[in-house]
């Protein structure tokens, strides 16, 4: 039976196993971005995670600062840097969410955690989708991601939910890893790229 105390210990084990086999280009791409980014090679950002239980996601930081709290500015993707381009091209920025795996914050796969203002947005249905831990990919992911509207992600994420099983994680992830190396729709953040949800009008 695929219980979450199951599903916790298979991400555990492969995030690890993981973790180790990208450490070195890990490493590499610190160095790097030390360098663009002046010091800070990680952005943190306080992202719901199960039952909405806020936590802080860790990604590469592939984008300059602002100081405009302005949504045009802040989901411009003129910020990215090259070497941030680069990075996102092949999802590499997505890759230090292990870590939040490995702590119990995230699964290997779920509902994407989106921002924290969209919370009291949501309806009851669309809520379910804090059910359970938040996924580094996702159902919505492989359907389309950007290419999919808001209500269309949402259901999407409320389906996995309900029938979420080791086999539906398992094609998730081939799927993920195939649109990985044809670059198809994997290489931008959710928040970044669509337009910013408003709730349901």
């Amino acid at each position: 039976m695929y219980n979450p105390f199951l599903k916790r210990v298979l991400d555990f084990i492969f995030s690890f196993i993981g973790f180790l086999i990208l450490s070195p280009i890990i490493i590499v791409i610190i160095v790097i971005l030390l360098f663009v980014n002046k010091g800070k090679p990680f952005f943190f950002q306080q992202r719901p995670g199960k039952n909405g239980v806020p936590f802080n996601i860790i990604k590469f930081k592939t984008m300059v600062d602002i100081d405009s709290k302005d949504d045009n500015e802040v989901h411009n993707l003129s910020r990215v840097t090259k070497a941030g381009a680069f990075i996102r091209k092949y999802s590499l920025d997505e890759v230090l969410q292990l870590v939040n795996v490995l702590k119990g914050d995230m699964s290997l796969v779920g509902p994407r955690p989106l921002l924290m203002e969209y919370l009291s947005l949501y309806n009851t249905t669309q809520n379910k989708r804090h059910d359970i831990r938040p996924g580094i990919t996702g159902w919505a992911q492989v359907k389309g991601r950007n290419s999919i509207t808001w209500s269309k992600k949402f259901e999407y994420d409320v389906w996995y939910v309900d029938n979420l099983s080791f086999m539906l994680d398992v094609k998730i992830l081939i799927l993920t890893i195939k649109k990985v190396f044809i670059k198809e729709g994997v290489n931008s953040d959710d928040n970044l790229t669509m337009e910013v949800w408003k709730g349901n009008l």
